[in-house]
C-alpha cells in the first residue's frame, strides 16, 4: 500500500536509486495510486478526462500552458496528484475539530494535515477550548469588518494572496483592499518570480515571458536554466524532447542532474510505454556552482563578443544581430565595455565550469538561429536574481533573440493562476496606469503609497505594526522563508483570516481572533444567483481561459472565493465603490470592470468563450518597448563579488556547505502530496539532507553519525535543524531524531574499565561512587555501556542521556588525554553542548580549551549536565 494511504502511519523510509526515465510506469502507477487514494474514484475518472478542457477546468497545479492540440488526455503526473488531492471524499468537518485541539493539531506532520480532506464550513478560534468551532458567515463577516474599522490606519491590516485565486477573485480582492485604503499585498510572486517580474520590467519593458506555446515548436536552441520540469511543470517535458527529435539543442543548466532533464517515456506513447522506452530532453548538460548562473551567461557573452570581433576582422557574417541592435536597443557599448572588464578568471571561477564547458555553451547559442531561455526558482532565489536575468535578457538581445517565432523569455510560472493575479492588480507596488484606471472608473481616491510586501509584512506584525492578517488561499506560515518568525508574527495580530480548501499549518499559528473560511477549488462547481459560473485564469504564456468546475461542492456552507471577499468587502465598506454583492451574482460583471480597467481585456466576456481562450499579447514579444527610454535596454551589472552573502562574511564564519532547497516530486508548492522522492530514489521520507561524498569525506562523517544543520547569519537568531545521520546506503543525512534534549541527569555511563588501575585519584573515586550504587554517596543505582567507538557510545547519550568519560592515565604522563581536540573532542563536545548537555576535560570547558597543535590530546568528560558537573568538582576537590 502507498504510503498515500497510511497518513496515520508511519512509513519505513528507504532509498533505492530510481533507473526509469522521467514519465512512463512511474508516473502512471503514482497517478493510478493517488486516483485510487482519493476516495473518490469513479467520480474523479471524469474529473481528470475534463482537465484543461475546453468546457472544463484549469489545473489547480502549475501555471504552464495548454498545448492547442486537442485530446482526450492534457494532464500531467502532478497535475493528477492536485486533482485527486482537491477532489477528495475526505472531509474536515466541525467533528473533526471537537476531537482535536489546535495543540494537538500542532503536533502532526503538514502531510497528515492536509490529507484530511476539505474543509466544510467556516470556523472561528475559540481560546478557552484550543479548539475551532462553528461560525455563521455573517457573523463571520460582521468579525472581520470589526476588527478592520477598528484599526488605527488601514496599513496595518496585510492582505495576502496565492497564486491559486481565480482573476475574477484576484481583481474583486484588490479592488476592496483599495477601496478600503491600504496596498498592503504580501503576495506568493514575492517567493518565486519577483525577481523576473523586476528584471523583465527594467529591461524590456515587460514583467512577464515574452513566447507562446507554438514558440518550443520553432525554436533551434532551448536553454533551461535552474528549473526542474519533471517534478513542477512535466508537461514541458514533451516540447523539450520533441525539440531533441527535430534536431534542436537542448541545454540544461543546473547544478544537480535530475530526471526530467535527462530523459522521457511518454505515457500517452504505446509503443513507448509498451517497449519500456524513452528519448532524451536535452543534448548537453551543465552543472554550475550555486548562483553561478550569471557568470557563466557573462562567459557565454564574453565568447560572442570574441567571436564577433574576430568575424569583423575577417569580413566574414556577425555574430551580433546589429539591425536589431540599432533599432530597438539601447546600452550596448556600455554592456560591452563590462563584459571587456570581467575577467575569464573571475567568470571560471564564479560559474564553477571549466572554460571548455563555457565556450561550448555559448556555441549552442550562437548556432540556434531562434533561441528560448526558460528559467524557474534556480535562477530566481539569489541576492543576484535580478542582475542574472538581466543577463540572460542581455544574452538574447545580442542576437536579436526577443520578440520573432521561436525565440524569446520564458520564465517559468509555479502556481497555476499567479501571473494572472498580478496581471488584475495583486502587488503592493502598483503601476500608476492602474491606479489611474481605478480612480477614473470607481470615483474614490486611491492609496499611492507602497504597501507590504511579504518580508516587509512579517516584520509589520512581528513589532506589531499590522494586526489583521487575511490570506485569499495558501499557506503563509510554511511558504514564507523564516517559518518559525513568521508563526510568531501571525500570532502577534488580533485577527488572522484563511481562505481555504483544506487544513493546513497556517491555520495553527493564528490571532488572538482567528477564522478559518472554507472555499471552492477548481473542481467545484460555482453556482450563484444567475446559475453556474466560469472563473478565468492567465498561463505563462499570457493565454486567458475559462474553468468550469465539474464537481459538486461537499458542503452546502463553503462558498466561492468571489463571493467571500464580496462578503467581506459589504460588510466592511457597504455598497462603495461597488454593490459587492450583487457583483458576485454574475462573474461576467466582474469581468467587465476588468475590461474597463485592465490593459488588453476588451470584451473579455465574450473573447474568453473562444474555445482555448485568447492570447492577452505582449509588447516586448510584439519588439515595443515600455521602458522609459521606448528601448530594451542592456543592463551593465557586475558579476556579485562572491556567492557567500556578505551578513555571512561579516560573521566571520566560514560557511562548511552551501545548501540549497528543494521540493520533493510528491510535492508541488507547500503542498505534500506523499512522502516519497522518486526521481531521486526516495521513499517514505521528506527530511533528506543530500551532500557531495566529497564534502562527507572532507567533513569527517561517519556512518550512523548525527549532525546538525545550522544556518550562518548576522542577527543573532539561530536556525538550527537538529537530528540528521548519515546513512551509509543512502549517500544522504536523514532526519531521525527531531530536537535532541540530553536529559541533565542520567543512571548511565561509558568509560573502559580495563584501563582503571591507570586513572587518576578524582576518576577512581568517582567510578567507585557510581558503581557503589543506591548504598553509595549518590544514592542511585547507575547502569555501564562500553562500546569502545565514540561515535556509537555519544550517539547513545544524545538519544537517552548519559556520560560519556575517556580520562588521562599514568602511562603516558607528558599527555594530557587520549583523544584528539581537534579531530574528536570538539566536534561532539560542540554536538553535546547544542543538545543540551556539557563537556570539559575535568578542569575546563572543551570548547573554551585553545588549540595549540594539530593532533592536540585531552581528557573527555561529556554527556548529561549533572554527571559532567560532579567529575569536574572531584578534579577541582
Amino acid at each position: 500500500m502507498s504510503t498515500h494511504h497510511q497518513a496515520d502511519k508511519t512509513p519505513i523510509p528507504r532509498y533505492k536509486p530510481y533507473k526509469g526515465a522521467a514519465g512512463g510506469w512511474g508516473a502512471l502507477i503514482s497517478v493510478t495510486q493517488h486516483w485510487l487514494g482519493s476516495d473518490n474514484a469513479l467520480k474523479n475518472l471524469r474529473m481528470m478526462l475534463k482537465t484543461n478542457q475546453n468546457g472544463g477546468f484549469d489545473c489547480p497545479g502549475c501555471a504552464w500552458g495548454d498545448s492547442p492540440e486537442s485530446g482526450m488526455v492534457k494532464f500531467c503526473e502532478n497535475g493528477a496528484k492536485a486533482v485527486n488531492w482537491e477532489a477528495t471524499k475526505r472531509r474536515v468537518d466541525p467533528a473533526f475539530f471537537a476531537r482535536y485541539s489546535v495543540s494537538a493539531l500542532l503536533e502532526q506532520s503538514d502531510y497528515w494535515l492536509e490529507y484530511q480532506g476539505r474543509l466544510t464550513e467556516p470556523l472561528a478560534y475559540d481560546a478557552e477550548t484550543d479548539r475551532y468551532k462553528p461560525i455563521s458567515w455573517d457573523n463571520a463577516f460582521a468579525l472581520i469588518a470589526k476588527h478592520l474599522k477598528n484599526l488605527p490606519s488601514p496599513n496595518m491590516a496585510e492582505f495576502y494572496t496565492s497564486g491559486r485565486a481565480s482573476n475574477e477573485a484576484a481583481y474583486l480582492y484588490q479592488l476592496f483592499v483599495r477601496a478600503y485604503g491600504t496596498n498592503n499585498f504580501p503576495d506568493c510572486s514575492n517567493m518565486c518570480h519577483e525577481a523576473s517580474g523586476v528584471a523583465l520590467s527594467q529591461s524590456v519593458g515587460v514583467g512577464k515571458g515574452t513566447v507562446t506555446f507554438e514558440d518550443f515548436e520553432h525554436a533551434d536552441a532551448i536553454f533551461v536554466l535552474g528549473q526542474n520540469p519533471g517534478t513542477n511543470h512535466p508537461r514541458m517535458l514533451e516540447p523539450l524532447r520533441e525539440a531533441v527529435q527535430r534536431g534542436a539543442q537542448v541545454v540544461c543548466v543546473n547544478p544537480l542532474k535530475e530526471r526530467g532533464l535527462e530523459r522521457f517515456q511518454h505515457p500517452q506513447h504505446p509503443v513507448e510505454m509498451l517497449t519500456n522506452g524513452d528519448r532524451p530532453t536535452n543534448t548537453a548538460y551543465f552543472r554550475p556552482a550555486l548562483g553561478g548562473d550569471m557568470a557563466l551567461l557573462r562567459g557565454m557573452a564574453k565568447f560572442l563578443l570574441q567571436w564577433e570581433r574576430d568575424a569583423q576582422l575577417a569580413n566574414e557574417p556577425s555574430v551580433f544581430d546589429h539591425a536589431f541592435l540599432n533599432e530597438h536597443t539601447e546600452g550596448v557599448l556600455e554592456y560591452l565595455a563590462a563584459i571587456d572588464d570581467t575577467s575569464w578568471d573571475e567568470i571560471v571561477e564564479q560559474s564553477g565550469l571549466p572554460l571548455t564547458d563555457i565556450e561550448q555553451s555559448a556555441r549552442m547559442y550562437a548556432k540556434g538561429k531562434n533561441v528560448i531561455m526558460c528559467w524557474a526558482m534556480g535562477i530566481t532565489q539569489h541576492r543576484h536574481s535580478v542582475a542574472t536575468i538581466q543577463e540572460i535578457a542581455n544574452l538574447m538581445l545580442l542576437r536579436g533573440n526577443i520578440g520573432r517565432p521561436g525565440a524569446g523569455l520564458c520564465p517559468v510560472r509555479g502556481h497555476s493562476n499567479v501571473q494572472g493575479d498580478r496581471t488584475m492588480g495583486i502587488n503592493e507596488r502598483p503601476p500608476v496606469f492602474l491606479l489611474d484606471a481605478l480612480e477614473k472608473r470607481f470615483q474614490f481616491k486611491v492609496p499611492r503609497e507602497n504597501g507590504h510586501n511579504v518580508v516587509e509584512a512579517i516584520h509589520a506584525m512581528a513589532e506589531g505594526r499590522a494586526k489583521v492578517f487575511i490570506a485569499l488561499g495558501g499557506n503563509f506560515a510554511q511558504a514564507t522563508p523564516d517559518s518559525h518568525r513568521t508563526a510568531e508574527a501571525l500570532s502577534n495580530c488580533d485577527l488572522t483570516v484563511q481562505i481555504s480548501t483544506k487544513l493546513n499549518r497556517s491555520h495553527l499559528f493564528h490571532g488572538k481572533d482567528a477564522l478559518i473560511l472554507p472555499c471552492f477549488g477548481r473542481t467545484d462547481i460555482d453556482i450563484q444567483a444567475n446559475g453556474p459560473q466560469a472563473v478565468t485564469v492567465e498561463d505563462s504564456f499570457s493565454m486567458v481561459h475559462a474553468s468550469n468546475g465539474q464537481l459538486k461542492p461537499s458542503s452546502k456552507q463553503m462558498r466561492s472565493e468571489p463571493a467571500i471577499i464580496a462578503g467581506i468587502a459589504n460588510a466592511t465598506l457597504g455598497k462603495a465603490p461597488v454593490d459587492w454583492l450583487w457583483l458576485v451574482e454574475d462573474y461576467d460583471r466582474i469581468r467587465d470592470l476588468i475590461a474597463d480597467t485592465i490593459p488588453g481585456f476588451k470584451d473579455f466576456n465574450e473573447r474568453v468563450k473562444h474555445p482555448g481562450g485568447f492570447y492577452l499579447g505582449n509588447a516586448a514579444g510584439a519588439r515595443r518597448w515600455n521602458t522609459a527610454s521606448t528601448r530594451a535596454n542592456f543592463k551593465s551589472n557586475a558579476l556579485p563579488l562572491s556567492l557567500i552573502h556578505e551578513d555571512i562574511s561579516s560573521t566571520g564564519q566560514i560557511p562548511d556547505l552551501i545548501m540549497q532547497s528543494m521540493r520533493s516530486h510528491d510535492q508541488y508548492n507547500t503542498t505534500i502530496y506523499g512522502l516519497d522522492d522518486r526521481y531521486r530514489g526516495v521513499k517514505g521520507q521528506r527530511d533528506v539532507l543530500f551532500v557531495n561524498e566529497a564534502d562527507i569525506i572532507r567533513l569527517g562523517f561517519q556512518p550512523g553519525q548525527k549532525a546538525d544543520v545550522i544556518s550562518i547569519w548576522s542577527d543573532n537568531r539561530e536556525r538550527r535543524v537538529k537530528g540528521f545521520t548519515l546513512d551509509r546506503e543512502m549517500g544522504s543525512f536523514v532526519l531521525t531524531h527531531e530536537d535532541i534534549k540530553i536529559p541533565e541527569s542520567t543512571q548511565e555511563f561509558a568509560i573502559n574499565m580495563s584501563n582503571q588501575r591507570h586513572w587518576e585519584a578524582p576518576v577512581q573515586r568517582y567510578v567507585n561512587e557510581l558503581l557503589a550504587g543506591e548504598e553509595g554517596p549518590l544514592k542511585k543505582n547507575y547502569n555501564m555501556r562500553w562500546v569502545a567507538a565514540m561515535v556509537a557510545d555519544v550517539h547513545r547519550i544524545l538519544t537517552r542521556g548519559g556520560l560519556f568519560m575517556y580520562p588521562r592515565d599514568s602511562r603516558e604522563p607528558s599527555k594530557p588525554g587520549k583523544l584528539r581536540l581537534m579531530y574528536e573532542a570538539n566536534p561532539m563536545s560542540f554536538l553535546v553542548e547544542q543538545a543540551g548537555g556539557a563537556s570539559t576535560d575535568g578542569h575546563q570547558r572543551i570548547l573554551d580549551i585553545q588549540p595549540e597543535g594539530l593532533h592536540q590530546r585531552v581528557a573527555v568528560y561529556l554527556g548529561s549536565k549533572e554527571e559532567v558537573e560532579r567529575a569536574t568538582a572531584y578534579h577541582k576537590e
